[in-house]
């Protein structure tokens, strides 16, 4: 599984869990889901968003500055 798969899977299972709630903010992130390199957790959201000149899949939308939303329906068979 890649990086960005174990990520995604990650925060995924922290949402159905309910360890972390939408809309979310990168602290949220780094709280709910521990372990990834302090450069997954600043930019990930961040280059997976919706409008992110479609160069990487989009997995989040950008729900108000700074705090981000899951794109429904999960991706990856979350």
């Amino acid at each position: 599984m890649s990086i960005r798969h174990k990520v995604y899977y990650s925060l995924g299972q922290a949402a159905k869990k309910g360890t972390i709630k939408e809309p979310f903010t990168v602290a949220d992130f780094q709280k709910a889901c521990p372990g990834f390199g302090k450069g997954t957790y600043r930019a990930f959201l961040y280059k997976h968003r919706v409008g992110n000149r479609g160069q990487e899949t989009e997995l989040f939308e950008l729900a108000s500055p700074g705090k981000f939303k899951f794109v429904r329906p999960f991706k990856y068979d979350l």
